[in-house]
């Protein structure tokens, strides 16, 4: 690690600290940064950088867990009877599921095992 690489991670840890003592006070952030001095501005710019490098360390942390990287395809098989009804958004004995824009339906025989299989796939897949 370079001095500028320990320089960021000083500095990501100063701003954790001011970010995480304002969620502690209760004060609105505004207050808050008057009643240190700081310009709101730094401290939304820190916040972004924070969420960033929180991301780039979960994810980071899926990679080396995971070693999917490509998206992977999962074959569901309804029963007929099921195909055929159409959604309402209503029926009885339904479930759906919504995430980064898959939807998934399907009735209550469907086996649990099964479907908690496809939702795993989804959410690889969409990582």
């Amino acid at each position: 690690m370079n001095t500028r690489e320990i320089a960021v991670e000083y500095r990501l840890s100063h701003w954790a600290e001011l970010i995480k003592g304002r969620g502690e006070c209760g004060l609105t952030v505004r207050a808050y940064c008057e009643s240190l001095g700081i310009h709101e501005n730094s401290y939304y710019y820190w916040l972004k950088k924070l969420r960033e490098a929180a991301c780039e360390k979960l994810a980071g942390n899926y990679s080396k867990t995971n070693s999917l990287t490509s998206p992977v395809f999962a074959e569901v098989k309804l029963p007929v009877q099921s195909a055929m009804l159409p959604f309402d958004g209503v029926a009885q004995n339904r479930i759906c599921v919504e995430t980064a824009g898959v939807r998934i339906t399907a009735d209550g025989e469907y086996p649990a095992d099964k479907l908690a299989e496809l939702l795993r796939t989804v959410m690889r897949s969409c990582l």
